[in-house]
């Protein structure tokens, strides 16, 4: 390409490191072209007053890039997956996904080693429905805390003793070297991961077809075709970023298990399904986990959930 490639990424530290990440990886593919950063601050960086879900959900991460790219000021960006709404606005298209860090969920604490040692009443931060949901079904005896900010801004809370213990994405801890903070990776029985976390996705205009060909040796097909599995179920679901809904796929061979799962706000239901297929099939494997959890009640759960986030709430 003679013009560089712009790469449109929000400033916080860890989208800096994921977009940093695909600016090497694709100079180191092709030596010849230029590719520059095109760092932005996004509506969901700015407004850190109120909860995300009450503002947009994480999709104010998001549109900014997107405008960016459509305006023709940036040529890509870069995502964690988990932020990325399952419906794209017309035009772009997500061609790359990378390989998979950790996608668990971290408890972070300095005095705490493990969720049960918490004591009754221990106030724990998150920003994410989807954690809060699962932490109540875990631990009822808890008091959740809504808790904005990048990375660096949470654990400062933490060290100022705001919280006895915070989640936070086991990937962007690693990602950041900050992988000594965790005090302990939360099992998939007690907390599902979001669908797409731990997978960088990389988002660019449908049309520009000379683009995507040089983001094809980044591209990892087993992330492609786990995160294809897992955007079905939200997407079917018709659930935003900030929905109780989880799902995790796992692939053996050419076999792909995935695991889907809808919690009630205040952890009293957990309805989940467990489907496995052909990894071909993975869109329509998403689809048909949440058929099932449709078939249980996950509609209800998902508009009393939304019902319940319209009510004012506190925020840390």
């Amino acid at each position: 390409m003679s013009s560089p490639v712009r790469i449109a990424t929000r400033k916080s530290p860890l989208a800096l490191w994921q977009a940093e990440t695909v600016q090497q990886q694709l100079q180191a593919a092709h030596e010849h072209i230029d590719v520059q950063l095109v760092p932005m601050t996004t509506e969901g960086d700015q407004r850190l007053d109120q909860p995300l879900y009450k503002i947009g959900g994480k999709q104010l991460f998001v549109k900014e890039l997107e405008s960016a790219m459509m305006e023709k000021r940036a040529d890509l960006a870069v995502h964690s997956m988990k932020d990325v709404a399952a419906e794209l606005p017309p035009g772009l298209t997500l061609c790359t996904y990378m390989e998979r860090e950790d996608p668990t969920d971290a408890l972070v604490s300095n005095h705490y080693h493990d969720l049960n040692d918490l004591p009754a009443g221990a106030v724990i931060g998150t920003c994410s429905v989807r954690r809060r949901a699962q932490l109540m079904a875990a631990r009822p005896d808890c008091r959740i805390k809504n808790l904005r900010g990048n990375v660096g801004t949470r654990l400062s809370k933490l060290d100022a003793d705001e919280y006895d213990a915070i989640i936070l994405a086991s990937a962007g801890l690693k990602r950041l070297g900050l992988a000594e903070r965790i005090a302990a990776q939360l099992p998939m029985q007690l907390s599902l991961p979001a669908a797409g976390q731990g997978i960088v996705g990389i988002e660019v205009r449908s049309d520009d077809v000379e683009l995507q060909k040089l983001l094809a040796p980044l591209h990892n097909t087993d992330a492609a075709d786990r995160v294809t599995a897992e955007r079905a179920v939200t997407r079917r679901l018709n659930g935003g970023c900030s929905a109780p809904i989880a799902a995790y796929a796992t692939l053996n061979g050419d076999e792909l298990t995935l695991i889907a799962r809808v919690i009630a706000i205040d952890g009293q239901t957990t309805l989940e399904e467990t489907v496995s297929g052909h990894r071909n099939n993975a869109d329509a494997l998403g689809t048909q986990a949440a058929d099932a959890l449709i078939s249980q009640g996950a509609l209800k759960i998902l508009k009393d959930t939304e019902q319940f986030l319209a009510e004012p709430q506190p925020v840390t």
